[in-house]
């Protein structure tokens, strides 16, 4: 789990209040406004000769606003040298969806100073989510005002940061399936002032998806199993069939490019992960940590090896057939301290033993934070050769 993602404290920050009047097109907040909701570590203060909102793990929720399209001004400064800030935007009534966009003090220059993700039953996906159209590098000033922009419209956004002219990060395809929602100012950690902030909502744009394609063999239709207390479980076991047959299976279908993500279908845990601050704890238990069970089925027209490739977060188990044939976990730091376990397809590959007719592929997946899901793909092997 990221280190600076207590989505606990984000859900609970996220929380205001549906729009129940007429708002202006153009709506101008100062710090001291009453339409600012203030929550958490959050307060009107000053710095550098302006009148700013100070937030450093708070967040500044607008009132009676739901926005679809709309852009959003805001200047901001931070002195921290370590922060997360940014705006989150179209959240659902009760917070727990929407998107978010923001900044890392810390990785300033680098691919990943500033990243998209959608929010999905309090759960932030930056582990799937990622690289093109979700992070971008840029250089973050620090201890002096710069200016935000974010441009929403239809199904996509734009990031400007100092430079209004050119995007720095351009969002082709928003995920969290929010089409309106509230505005909030967010930072998790990280003393940062904003001021000078406006909304100016725009007409709706045509709703299109951009999404990518589906690479070839990439296994779409699955089912899955609620959700358990992984510590409870031993999950080098596969089911037995009594317990298969008493589970309500629910069908789900994988989304371009072939993540099934499943904060989309369960509420994210948030379990404290005692080895992201202390890398000698990495083998030990870890309470909070959930798993859910995958299952689909691979039909061969002959007995044959199948390789397929596997991206998991944060934890998992492959069976086939009611065998155990992986056990690996990618959990942010734990492969070594800077690791963030972002998912990738090609990371692991499994050799699937396959007889001729269907055959029963399960994953018992389990989470710790960051994003929870997996992709599978069958890549063209021949075991004859």
């Amino acid at each position: 789990m990221h280190q600076y993602l207590d989505l606990a404290l984000c859900a609970l920050l996220l929380f205001g209040t549906p729009a129940d009047s007429q708002t202006p097109q153009t709506l101008t907040l100062p710090p001291d406004s009453s339409r600012w909701d203030l929550q958490g570590q959050a307060k009107v203060s000053e710095y550098q000769g302006r009148k700013s909102l100070l937030l450093d793990g708070g967040a500044a929720v607008v009132k009676d606003v739901e926005m679809r399209d709309g852009v959003i001004d805001v200047d901001v400064a931070t002195p921290a040298k370590r922060g997360f800030f940014g705006i989150q935007f179209r959240l659902d009534k009760d917070g727990a969806n929407g998107e978010w966009v923001y900044l890392r003090q810390h990785k300033s220059g680098l691919p990943d100073a500033m990243q998209y993700t959608p929010i999905l039953n309090t759960g932030a996906n930056w582990q799937i989510y990622n690289g093109p159209g979700f992070t971008g590098a840029i250089d973050i000033p620090k201890e002096t005002w710069f200016h935000l922009r974010l441009e929403v419209s239809g199904s996509q956004a734009k990031l400007y940061v100092k430079d209004m002219d050119r995007p720095a990060l351009v969002m082709d395809d928003l995920k969290s399936g929010v089409q309106k929602g509230q505005l909030a100012l967010y930072v998790l950690t990280g003393e940062t002032y904003f001021s000078n902030f406006e909304i100016r909502k725009t007409a709706d744009a045509p709703w299109e998806r951009h999404q990518p394609p589906m690479p070839p063999g990439t296994l779409t239709k699955w089912s899955l199993s609620p959700s358990y207390d992984a510590l409870e479980r031993n999950l080098e076991r596969p089911l037995s069939t009594s317990e298969s047959a008493a589970i309500h299976w629910q069908d789900v279908e994988s989304e371009p490019p072939g993540f099934v993500v499943l904060y989309r279908y369960r509420e994210a845990p948030h379990p404290k992960v005692s080895f992201a601050s202390d890398f000698s704890k990495r083998l030990d238990p870890q309470p909070g940590m959930k798993v859910v069970y995958a299952r689909t089925i691979i039909d061969s027209d002959r007995d044959q090896v199948k390789k397929l490739y596997l991206g998991y977060s944060d934890d998992v188990s492959l069976f086939l057939n009611g065998k155990i044939l992986f056990r690996g976990r990618s959990a942010q730091n734990f492969r070594d301290p800077g690791f963030l376990g972002i998912v990738n397809p090609e990371d692991d590959a499994v050799y699937l033993p396959l007889r001729k007719g269907s055959n029963e592929l399960m994953l018992a997946v389990s989470e710790l934070g960051g994003g929870w899901g997996f992709v599978c793909r069958l890549a063209d092997f021949d075991d004859r050769q």
